[in-house]
């Protein structure tokens, strides 16, 4: 189905669920599996098929830390972000260093290198999209506004075979009336905006990434609050860019839903959710802290367990695309991978 904003999904989780069981059932007689909570798929795992042992590689010392955004870049450095102190950082897996590549990165989040090796950036404190290329250190602003109201803080982002941006936005306000709502945005090729997603179609989008065959677009939505979306759904990303068919893949409700996530090359999601204690919030410990993978069909295929709160985000690296980077409280860690990530960039 469409999505259509005008005719939002109902906020309260009963009714969400139903409504997706019942379209499920319609379309192709259950073609879409029935999501399943995380709690009921951690037994009988072959971890080890897909996931070597969690690495720790640094420590991120600052007055306040929380990393996030990994993206490797062609050049063989890894750039994360760590927002609360505006800083964007770079590790040489070779020389193992960690230096600080921007400082005053309004907030940067989420990061990810676009096909031509130029890093894009979620500014949120400033709610625009950037590109830098990293030759000449040039800074260049995609997008900064919708319909005259600036964006909600842009939260993780990636690009298609077109070289088109989609991005997350949020928290943003409740009245459209007043500003932009949490939303999906694609930024086209000749620079215009268009709103693919809003709230109450999503609730509290958060990471993005797109299929190796460029046919599927995966969300994350991770909403803390009771009977809000917390699950990883996906939309048939059509040629034009627009979005068809949504379906819920895996629901990590009650427990903390994903925050980011990177696909390998055969289609699998490995998505960072989960936590080792409560916070104040509805979410609970069903979730299990770590790397999730999760086939394109929902099957949670294997789970690693990470040392800290908060993992947030993974992406793959090195030459052989066979390290999982991660970004997990106030430490860099890495997995070794028996599949290589989906390639984004030509030299990678």
């Amino acid at each position: 189905m469409p999505a259509d904003p005008a005719q939002p999904i109902p906020c309260t989780r009963r009714r969400f669920v139903r409504s997706v069981s019942g379209a499920l059932a319609v379309a192709a007689l259950g073609s879409h599996p029935r999501p399943v909570r995380a709690a009921d798929k951690y037994q009988d795992l072959d971890s080890d098929a897909f996931l070597g042992p969690v690495q720790i590689l640094t420590r991120i010392e600052d007055r306040r830390v929380f990393t996030e955004g990994p993206a490797f870049s062609p050049r063989g450095r890894l750039f994360f972000t760590n927002v609360p102190v505006n800083k964007i950082l770079a590790w040489d897996p070779q020389q193992k260093s960690l230096d600080i590549y921007r400082e005053y990165s309004h907030a940067a989040n989420g990061l990810h290198f676009d096909a031509s090796g130029r890093m894009l950036a979620c500014e949120g404190s400033a709610g625009r999209i950037t590109r830098t290329d990293l030759g000449t250190g040039a800074i260049e602003v995609l997008a900064e506004s919708y319909q005259d109201f600036p964006f909600a803080p842009p939260n993780d982002l990636c690009t298609d075979r077109q070289g088109r941006v989609y991005f997350t936005s949020r928290p943003g306000v409740k009245d459209p009336r007043q500003g932009n709502v949490n939303a999906v945005y694609r930024i086209n090729l000749d620079g215009s905006v268009s709103q693919l997603l809003r709230w109450p179609q999503v609730h509290m989008p958060n990471g993005i990434g797109i299929s190796p065959d460029n046919k599927t677009l995966y969300l994350i939505e991770s909403h803390p609050d009771a009977d809000h979306h917390r699950d990883l759904r996906a939309y048939d990303l059509q040629p034009d860019g627009s979005l068809a068919n949504e379906r819920v893949v895996f629901d990590f409700y009650p427990g903390r839903s994903g925050d980011g996530m990177c696909l390998d090359s055969q289609g699998n999601l490995y998505v960072a959710a989960g936590l080792h204690a409560t916070r104040q919030t509805s979410e609970t410990l069903d979730t299990r802290p770590g790397i999730h993978v999760i086939s394109p069909q929902g099957k949670l295929l294997a789970f690693r367990e990470t040392p800290e709160d908060t993992v947030t985000n993974c992406t793959f690296g090195d030459s052989d695309l066979k390290t999982l980077y991660v970004t997990c409280g106030g430490l860099l860690l890495s997995i070794r991978t028996t599949i290589p990530g989906n390639p984004t960039t030509p030299d990678n």
